[in-house]
């Protein structure tokens, strides 16, 4: 299942410092609140020399403002890249009402981290991966005969 956020505005007339302020650091891709939730890469943090954060569109392009306190800024979630996708043993059922199987799966990310999800398949899907594991078993057979 693919992750999702949701955008969350404040509330008409609500001040957009609600909750715990945000305190990035340099490099972190931030969403500004005060920008319409405008996402960009902190180029420079509050300090002596600058009175605020400075951030840059991801891409490049023209820089803006956030007030120092880091009440406009939400870190934005990067989603961690799969990896691979593996069958559990469980057994896939067929839906016959949706004209679909469910076949469940585990998903693996690069950090180690897993969750459960479902691989929904159509009726010539089911019968093309039928068709190419029975193909692979063969060639597994024919391996094995050879290592004889």
């Amino acid at each position: 299942m693919a992750e999702q956020t949701s955008k969350q505005l404040p509330a008409q007339g609500a001040e957009l410092s609600a909750g715990t302020p945000f305190h990035p650091r340099l490099g972190d891709l931030v969403s500004d609140l005060r920008e319409k939730g405008r996402i960009g890469v902190v180029v420079a943090v509050p300090s002596a020399s600058s009175a605020s954060y400075h951030l840059r569109p991801p891409g490049g392009g023209r820089e803006w403002s956030a007030p120092s306190s880091g009440a406009t800024l939400r870190p934005v979630p990067v989603p961690v890249p799969v990896t691979h996708v593996s069958p559990l043993k469980r057994d896939a059922i067929y839906d016959h009402r949706g004209q679909q199987a469910a076949l469940p799966v585990m998903v693996h990310r690069e950090d180690g981290g897993m969750s459960e999800s479902v691989l929904i398949l159509t009726p010539g899907q089911v019968e093309l991966y039928r068709i190419q594991l029975d193909h692979i078993i063969e060639q597994r057979h024919q391996a094995r005969e050879g290592n004889r």
